[in-house]
């Protein structure tokens, strides 16, 4: 009897135990979910905020978004590509000489003006005038007529073959008299790299109108010498509109031009790496302030 007594209260006991042990493991699982759903919901917060931090950053760029009218690798050829804008009242402020003052006013962008090669024999000529003259700072300028000198007769040459196919690409696009259209000043070549700037001179990125800064100026256009992405990254050209940046990346033998009034306010976004060449050659409609092309002294002037 005392025997059985005992086995019963083991088999008791190992009962008591055994529902120990399953109470325990319950209350380690019911811990486990527990901790599971905590993680899960700090996970949950954690991504709540990534993506409210990346929403913020969006809507904090929007005013810098920018629809691409003509990206590097494309080919605008052999009719340029137009974007009409209504004209400014700027014009309104100058005399007004009929064929020539801005009436349709836009941008346009062309790579069926000068060649891939044209760009590159100018480019070698601007990188040996803009060794001499440039700036320590990110942007420096060598004016095209002080540089013929330095930069000889084979400069002279091209320029003039393709100023003259720039002025008149932009004649037919805006319907103007090519004889009533004056190359003015200042036109010159550009260069551009990721340098601090040293003075304001070569703040370069700051939006302005051609118009207001040089009042000559009925059109402009830019020569383009060397490519976006490859020669350089940073430096694209962007129009400044009322709900959006319009931007153009340059490409070695593209022509961008445009009407230089408010209608057209723009800037040139900071380079980043490399080094970009371009040249600016402008037109006014009032003769006074035409000027020749360059030449070398004592040379033809034609």
């Amino acid at each position: 009897m005392a025997l059985l007594r005992m086995r019963n209260a083991q088999g008791s006991n190992a009962t008591e135990i055994e529902k120990k042990i399953k109470r325990g493991n319950a209350l380690r699982q019911g811990s486990a979910w527990r901790g599971s759903r905590w993680l899960v919901a700090l996970l949950l917060v954690v991504l709540s905020v990534c993506v409210a931090a990346m929403w913020l950053y969006v809507t904090s760029l929007d005013s810098d978004v920018t629809e691409t009218l003509v990206r590097q690798g494309e080919l605008v050829s052999p009719q340029p590509r137009v974007y009409t804008v209504q004209c400014s009242e700027d014009y309104e402020n100058y005399k007004r000489y009929p064929g020539c003052t801005p009436v349709k006013c836009g941008r346009a962008v062309t790579d069926g003006v000068v060649t891939r090669e044209e760009a590159q024999i100018l480019r070698r000529l601007a990188e040996r005038g803009l060794a001499l003259a440039g700036s320590e700072g990110g942007a420096s300028i060598l004016d095209l007529h002080s540089g013929a000198l330095s930069m000889g007769k084979q400069f002279v040459n091209i320029y003039r073959n393709v100023r003259g196919r720039i002025q008149a690409v932009i004649a037919e696009t805006f319907g103007l008299d090519p004889t009533l259209m004056y190359l003015t000043k200042p036109t010159f070549f550009s260069r551009i790299n990721s340098t601090t700037a040293k003075t304001q001179h070569d703040e370069y990125w700051h939006p302005h109108i051609d118009k207001v800064t040089y009042g000559s100026f009925d059109y402009t256009s830019l020569l383009y010498l060397s490519d976006y992405g490859t020669d350089f990254t940073g430096g694209r050209f962007i129009f400044m509109d009322q709900n959006n940046n319009r931007t153009v990346e340059p490409r070695a033998g593209r022509v961008s031009f445009f009407s230089s009034g408010t209608e057209n306010l723009h800037r040139v976004e900071k380079v980043t790496w490399g080094t970009r060449y371009a040249i600016t050659v402008s037109f006014t409609c009032d003769p006074a302030h035409a000027i020749a092309d360059p030449a070398i002294p004592g040379g033809t002037h034609g």
